[in-house]
């Protein structure tokens, strides 16, 4: 099978060098399997007929690893900065093919069964990724919290945030085309590399497929460098970092839409659910809802216009659209706009006050005047500068031709 290389710089790179297939193995104190994994990837290029190479992305090891891999003919990359991520970044911009196969060197994955990553990577496919789940995993090879809790939730987040195409988000052996791992532009320097590779080549609109692997236990006698609880907090992190509708829109809309209804139901007077009645410190609560609420919609913005100028996330149509019409005049109209009508509103208790000759009030009456002027002026404030900063971030790129 030959591979048709896209026209981009590494595969002319690749064309020069006459390398189709670089495997390349992170390695961190791999003596005890690393021999036997560099073996089977050998034997399986050369049983493809793929020209190639192994490449060991070495993290400092001090178990003689690096000596186990020059003598097996390998390619040793030193990459100092310690981490999973940074290894294989490291190992895989230093590999030579147009393809670039990745995974572990303590033989839970077999290397001999790349053909069909290959086969899908020529087929057109930007990102291949194992499936274990479909593959088969042995006994012993994974752990019950992370064969039926830690991947199938991290997993299922993956689908649900970023409609990504695969049901085993972190398996460790995957294949990709080089120029396409220059294009996601990843970044995590520990275990959420896989996670980061998975989600950015969704936001890309990248070819993404799947085949299925069989995990094995591994062959070392030492415990491995994952750890579950600390790993599996890094990358769900990173999934609601790189979400910021999950993270800020969908919650804020949430909470500002209930405390909405909530306090304009209280605004006619005290109401009752059941046994619960509800009042003016109901309608408190209400108010900072909405405060709260509004500010996790205006994070949700921010973080989407800065992840789309960074390149991070791809162009939103719906955000393209929406800037269009919006510009820092319509931000700052709206802002003021809410800002008068809270101190009319402030006026207005006033003038009850002075009805009184500025004496004692029933704050269940007076309340209800107080705390939608406090939400409208705090509301006025934040949409006057959330419109100036999200100017400085470059959305309004309208300039004044007179």
């Amino acid at each position: 099978m030959k591979i048709a290389p896209r026209n981009t710089k590494h595969a002319r790179q690749a064309a020069a060098t006459g390398l189709e297939v670089s495997i390349v193995m992170p390695c961190l104190n791999e003596a005890e399997t690393l021999a036997r994994c560099i073996q089977t990837a050998q034997r399986a290029l050369d049983e493809g007929g793929f020209t190639g190479e192994v490449v060991i992305a070495d993290n400092g090891s001090t178990d003689g690893s690096v000596a186990i891999a020059r003598e097996l003919g390998a390619r040793v990359v030193d990459v100092p900065r310690k981490g999973y991520g940074n290894a294989l970044i490291g190992g895989i911009e230093a590999a030579e093919g147009a393809f670039v196969i990745m995974g572990d060197a303590d033989e839970s994955y077999d290397f001999g069964a790349i053909g069909p990553f290959i086969a899908r990577l020529s087929a057109g496919d930007d990102l291949v990724v194992g499936n274990r789940f479909l593959g088969g995993i042995e006994p012993g090879a994974m752990p019950w919290s992370h064969r039926w809790l830690g991947n199938p939730v991290l997993t299922r987040i993956s689908r649900i945030f970023f409609h990504a195409p695969i049901g085993d988000t972190h398996c460790g052996l995957r294949a990709f085309r080089k120029d396409a791992f220059e294009r996601m532009q990843l970044r995590a320097a520990g275990m959420e590399f896989a996670s980061e590779m998975v989600i950015k080549a969704s936001l890309k609109g990248m070819r993404i497929s799947e085949v299925p692997v069989v995990l094995r236990p591994d062959g070392r006698s030492r415990p491995p460098h994952l750890r579950t609880w600390r790993d599996g907090w890094r990358h769900l992190r990173f999934m609601l970092l790189f979400s910021p509708r999950w993270l800020f829109l969908y919650p804020g809309l949430a909470l500002f839409s209930v405390s909405l209804l909530t306090g304009a139901a209280l605004e006619t007077g005290p109401k009752r659910i059941g046994p619960f009645g509800l009042d003016i410190h109901t309608l408190l609560f209400a108010g900072f809802g909405c405060l709260i609420g509004y500010q996790l919609i205006v994070f949700a913005v921010f973080t989407k216009v800065f992840a789309m100028r960074e390149g991070f996330h791809p162009p939103n149509q719906a955000y393209e659209a929406m800037f269009r019409y919006v510009r820092l005049e319509t931000g700052l109209a709206i802002g003021v706009i809410m800002f008068v009508l809270g101190v009319a509103g402030s006026i207005i208790a006033l003038v009850t006050w002075q009805s009184v000759g500025f004496g004692a009030l029933d704050p269940r009456v007076t309340m209800r005047e107080i705390i939608p002027t406090a939400v409208l002026l705090t509301l006025g404030v934040q949409t006057v500068f959330a419109s100036f900063f999200l100017s400085i971030l470059g959305i309004d790129d309208d300039t004044d031709s007179g």
